[in-house]
């Protein structure tokens, strides 16, 4: 069904005039998170509310057109299975959990043809990886929930990948997850209805710093390891962005006027693990998302984490997961059957 929510007078003027309300299409992905939807339907829900006008409406989708369980375990009852919906509607997949499993054959020609037909699509959360299976995001910039950067990343390279919470580059829309779809949905509202309208919104979300596109998804480095030093945190941004192929201690320190044994205090001090330490632990973690996410074979993951050598890769794995990497490979592969 349908759905929309008007009230008799309405609390922003909207002068828009499209002669129609916009259709937003959710297609929801088994396992989808449901955050990521709530914080997309929302504030359409409430754009039409404050307008006192249906400027907006939605439907669910799905395989199968019936039920859908998200991640967390609750059920939703689809209005359609994957039929034909207009060039003027905007499609938003829903993605989750596993989302390379969910992404299925029949799924993809779905969104492909409805692409082709002229659909605006948008993939929130990990739904940005089902755009990219279907070729929708070669040549265009696109972001997706940080967990899943690095196997996306080598999987679509044809694919601007960036850190935003969220992206629209021309009719394709990509989203990080979590709340990124407020912000989404916000933007879309001001284009479509103006920023009076957008703010109003936002204002009953009690959502108080709008986020744009130009935002990061994730925590500033100091927010995240509970540290404001700005050479550890420079030193850090270093690591992260060299995981391929790690920058010795010694470079590290000079490109932050420190000794390497100030750089080693510094580490030990804040971190309680020394810098060689750290460096290996942000490497396996890495190794750790391809081999979870990705086909890629054992080899090609040590070399994609900055291992030249397999058997040191193994044993520096298990050493830290208590686990080796053909094992972790083989237990995903096994919960994955199940």
């Amino acid at each position: 069904m349908e759905s929309s929510d008007t009230t008799p007078m309405p609390v922003v003027e909207v002068t828009t005039d499209t002669g129609r309300s916009r259709r937003f299409i959710f297609v929801l992905l088994d396992q989808f998170t449901m955050l990521c939807f709530a914080c997309a339907i929302e504030p359409l829900r409430i754009a039409n509310r404050m307008s006192g006008r249906q400027l907006y409406s939605w439907l669910t989708a799905g395989e199968g057109g019936e039920r859908i369980a998200c991640s967390n375990g609750v059920e939703f009852m689809l209005d359609m299975d994957l039929d034909e919906v207009s060039r003027e509607d905007t499609v938003m997949v829903c993605g989750g959990i596993d989302v390379q499993s969910a992404t299925t054959k029949r799924l993809l020609n779905w969104i492909r043809r409805e692409a082709r037909r002229g659909a605006t699509m948008g993939g929130l959360c990990t739904a940005s990886y089902t755009l990219a299976k279907a070729g929708l995001l070669d040549g265009k910039r696109a972001t997706i929930h940080w967990e899943n950067q690095d196997s996306f990343s080598e999987e679509f390279e044809d694919v601007t990948l960036t850190k935003s919470v969220f992206v629209m580059d021309g009719n394709r829309f990509t989203t990080a997850g979590g709340t990124a779809s407020i912000d989404l949905m916000l933007k879309i509202i001001a284009d479509d209805h103006g920023e009076e309208l957008a703010g109003a919104v936002a204002d009953q979300l009690i959502y108080s710093s709008i986020r744009t596109d130009q935002d990061t998804q994730r925590l500033s480095i100091p927010t995240r390891i509970g540290v404001r030093h700005p050479k550890l945190s420079q030193v850090i941004q270093m690591m992260e962005q060299n995981l391929e192929e790690p920058i010795s201690p010694s470079i590290l320190a000079t490109e932050v006027a420190l000794s390497t044994r100030q750089l080693e205090r510094l580490f030990r001090r804040y971190l309680n693990r020394s810098p060689k330490r750290y460096y290996m632990e942000l490497r396996l973690q890495k190794a750790r998302n391809l081999l979870m996410q990705t086909d890629m074979s054992v080899i090609n993951v040590a070399l994609a984490c900055g291992f030249t050598s397999p058997s040191h890769f193994s044993k520096c794995y298990r050493a830290h997961y208590q686990t080796t990497p053909y094992r972790e490979r083989g237990a995903q592969a096994a919960r994955l059957s199940i």
